[in-house]
């Protein structure tokens, strides 16, 4: 006989637990549909096998506690036209595997009176190597920047990376064309991935043989796979006056006293002329084979002697044959007439355009022609070259000269000389020579940086 009540008892244990079955796998239902999310890099939450919220472990992103922050090496403004700038800074990635999309830089360029101008930007930043960041055209108001900084903020987003500066290979660093009218530099690089490469950023920058930056210029170029481009960095000014290598080639002209004043001395032959002459040969034999060089002298007035030439040894030989004239024994001085003259030889097409142009003024005597104010008239010759972008230097010979006044026209203090000794302007000639040129190429570095560096993101 069956115990009904031991059967009720199991009756009502079966519907409750299918009862409560059907409640778990509602609830279940409900949490899974509706409140459980799967996890995911990009969901906010550190879970999974994430050593990071959505970093590391099976996520693409790297944890910023993986990374160190990058460095800045150097940073320079470099003078583009007056009162426009362009700010670059080298920045090194020590993460070898790891690259950050939008690194954010703030530029800050000083005068002695504190802040010109902020600029503030982002770039990318691929891995393990040395990279530039480049902010062009910065108005400065006409004030002149002493000081230039970069600050960069810690990157939010670390991506492993696919490329580095070997994606490139530099196949022809080329030659700065045209450094004394509109500089240009063409190089060319390859692009060694299997991807085409889109709106590369170039960046060229030109150091002197110590290291120090000089200039830069940055261009935009697409690259094919596995191609070489031609890439081609621009100027808007003269860059001649700038980079220091015996790369650039000089055209000089002399300007070389011939008043009265320069046989005061005596001797057979004058002196100080014959000590100046010997120097002044000795100068034009030490010229570059690729210079050029020309030869003014002035007294009263002034003359062309020789036209620029890249023959040295004629001028040489011209240079020996200078004599005073003897109308000029109780002459005048002119140097402006002289500077007028060197002015017009240079814009003549006998100069070099790829050259920069200096003029090298001896005199040892006062300026006093044309009057009424032959200094002034001298002065702004001088400016005129100046602004022509050739570099003055003036000597100063013996104790009848105006010190401040051929200080004031050279085209930089320190391109002044004063001497009392004829012996001594070999010497000086000497200290011009070498400040003309730095003996080596100059350095250029070419610098690519490309968003191919980076995998997709969202």
């Amino acid at each position: 006989m069956v115990d009904t009540r031991l059967w009720a008892q199991r009756r009502r244990m079966y519907v409750l637990t299918g009862c409560g079955l059907l409640v778990f796998l509602l609830l279940a239902f409900i949490y899974v549909r509706f409140i459980y999310t799967v996890p995911s890099c990009f969901d906010g939450v550190e879970n999974g096998n994430e050593r990071g919220r959505d970093c590391g472990g099976a996520c693409m992103r790297i944890c910023n506690f993986d990374t160190v922050m990058p460095e800045v090496q150097w940073v320079e403004s470099f003078k583009i036209v007056d009162g426009q700038y362009n700010a670059v800074a080298y920045v090194e990635n020590p993460n070898g595997g790891a690259a950050t999309p939008e690194l954010r830089y703030t530029f800050r360029l000083y005068d002695a009176n504190g802040v010109i101008v902020e600029r503030n930007g982002s770039t990318i930043l691929p891995p393990g190597d040395v990279y530039p960041i480049f902010e062009g055209r910065i108005m400065t108001g006409g004030r002149v920047p002493t000081r230039t900084t970069i600050e960069l903020e810690p990157p939010e987003l670390w991506l492993p990376a696919t490329q580095a500066r070997s994606q490139f290979n530099l196949v022809d660093r080329g030659q700065i064309l045209n450094a004394d009218e509109a500089p240009t530099l063409q190089s060319s690089l390859r692009n060694n991935a299997l991807v085409p490469a889109r709106d590369v950023e170039v960046v060229s920058v030109i150091f002197d043989l110590k290291g120090k930056p000089l200039t830069a210029s940055r261009t935009f170029t697409d690259f094919a796979p596995q191609t070489v481009e031609d890439v081609v960095f621009t100027w808007p000014e003269p860059i001649a006056t700038t980079i220091r290598s015996c790369e650039v080639p000089t055209d000089v002209i002399l300007a070389i006293d011939l008043s009265g004043s320069m046989n005061n001395l005596g001797g057979v032959p004058p002196e100080p002329l014959e000590s100046v002459k010997r120097s002044a040969q000795s100068f034009v034999n030490r010229l570059g084979v690729r210079d050029r060089v020309g030869l003014v002298t002035f007294a009263t007035n002034a003359q062309l002697i020789t036209q620029l030439s890249s023959n040295p040894g004629q001028v040489s030989g011209t240079i020996a044959q200078l004599a005073i004239d003897p109308a000029e024994e109780q002459g005048s001085t002119n140097s402006g007439a002289g500077l007028e003259l060197a002015l017009q030889e240079f814009a003549t097409d006998r100069h070099n355009p790829n050259a920069r142009k200096v003029l090298v003024l001896l005199t040892d005597g006062l300026t006093n022609e044309p009057e009424p104010e032959p200094e002034l008239y001298a002065l702004n010759a001088a400016n005129r070259l100046i602004n022509d972008q050739v570099e003055i230097y003036t000597i100063g010979l013996g104790e009848d000269i105006n010190t401040s006044f051929l200080q004031s026209m050279a085209s930089d203090p320190d391109k002044f000389f004063t001497t009392f000794s004829p012996e001594q302007v070999d010497r000086i000639y000497r200290t011009i020579t070498a400040a003309l040129c730095e003996e080596g190429a100059a350095k250029i570095d070419i610098l690519p940086k490309a968003r191919t560096t980076f995998p997709e993101w969202p």
